[in-house]
């Protein structure tokens, strides 16, 4: 059968496997071709390594230049009656072949990180495969809610200014239109419940069961992702429910730093530039900023997606340095290209232009809905969308 692409609003309903396939093998080609890592680790835990962030550390720690193996943690769908699998699905399993390609382990275990035995499968796999420890383990969930325990109840995250409701302009991917969206001030039990999901507590989790299951190894590190932002995206994320929760992430880092010293590790919150992933695409108001960054710093020659980022933080910061560069708050900064004041003047110009009969031009939209599109296994160069897709041989594969 024929595959294309169904999107509602900015939810992407299906995924191409060919062109999943051919995203990360993009991917690999472009770590093994870029400054290598150097000193790199070589036993790697990734909660949440099926898209975005989390699968371009992947590829980067296998192909660009560690040869690390890894064990991947994610909630992925596979193929059923009512779909045809989720891309991160097809990532787990196209990222295994072509490391067992190169003799690279990959291990993936597919279900909820938040679950109890998901731990204990995990603390099992760096036995089984790892002589019992880890180098480095790194968070990059993007979840929208957390079981509160063995009740069946849940926090659920909602992405929310703090204070007073705040107005902004939200894309859709299905149309390409623009819209004003007023949204209100999230309530306390919705602060409380965004820090719970996407705060630092289960990353600081995670940290203790590896810890009490002696699966840390000397010099082991962790790190998690962050967004902070300029002042023109404050109200709606970091001055908002989500901010909030970065913010508890960023002292969640400290707290394991000083447990991770007993080893000779280190902890660091690492933040990130602005970037289309499947998580940044449902925050009101930073679409167009997104739109307008991605603009300037192509045309300055800087712009940077998933995998050119890690690749830049492993080879240049994180391993094969005297010492890891950080802030006076004790942050691992990839976002200061994006921050430059130079930037952050042109990207706020472009903005003050920017409105619904205009932006697909002023802004780099095309860029933008590319990005969201490849995610998904879409518009990829080098797969024939016109081609059928033979479906049982894809329902035969496994994580």
């Amino acid at each position: 059968m024929l595959i294309e692409p169904v999107i509602k609003g900015v939810v992407a309903k299906n995924a191409h496997p060919v062109g999943c396939h051919e995203a990360v093998k993009q991917q690999i080609q472009y770590v093994k071709n870029a400054n290598p890592i150097k000193q790199g680790p070589k036993r790697v835990l990734i909660i949440g390594a099926s898209s975005g962030f989390g699968l371009a550390a992947r590829i980067a720690l296998a192909f660009g230049g560690a040869q690390a193996d890894t064990i991947g943690v994610s909630f992925e769908k596979g193929p059923s009656e009512k779909s045809f699998g989720s891309a991160g699905w097809y990532n787990n399993i196209f990222f295994k072949q072509e490391a067992e390609k190169e003799q690279r382990l990959a291990i993936n275990i597919v279900g909820d990180a938040f679950a109890s035995n998901v731990r204990e499968q995990v603390v099992e796999a760096i036995e089984t495969y790892f002589e019992g420890e880890v180098d480095l383990i790194i968070y990059s969930l993007a979840a929208g809610m957390r079981p509160k325990d063995e009740s069946g109840e849940f926090w659920r995250s909602a992405i929310k200014p703090i204070g007073q409701s705040v107005t902004g302009t939200t894309i859709s991917l299905e149309d390409d239109s623009w819209g004003e969206t007023t949204i209100e001030a999230a309530t306390v039990e919705e602060e409380l419940a965004t820090q719970k999901v996407m705060g630092g507590e289960d990353w600081e989790n995670w940290i203790d069961e590896l810890i009490n299951s002696e699966s840390i190894a000397d010099g082991c590190k962790t790190i998690a992702f962050s967004y902070v932002g300029p002042e023109i995206t404050h109200p709606i994320y970091l001055d908002g429910t989500l901010g909030r929760a970065k913010i508890d992430l960023h002292q969640t880092s400290h707290a394991l730093n000083l447990k991770l010293a007993n080893f000779n590790g280190n902890a660091y919150a690492t933040v990130c530039k602005a970037l289309v992933t499947k998580a940044s695409v449902f925050i009101p108001a930073l679409s167009p900023y997104i739109l307008a960054l991605y603009k300037i710093m192509k045309a300055q020659g800087k712009h940077e997606s998933c995998i050119e980022q890690m690749q830049r933080l492993f080879s240049t910061k994180l391993y094969g340095q005297e010492v890891v560069p950080l802030d006076g708050e004790r942050l691992l900064r990839m976002d200061e290209w994006e921050l430059d004041p130079e930037t952050q003047q042109h990207v706020s110009e472009l903005l003050e232009a920017m409105n619904a009969s205009n932006f697909t031009h002023v802004g780099d939209y095309e860029g933008y809905k590319k990005e969201f599109m490849q995610l998904n296994g879409f518009g990829l160069a080098n797969v024939d969308y016109t081609k059928e897709v033979d479906i049982d041989s894809f329902v035969k594969l496994n994580p």
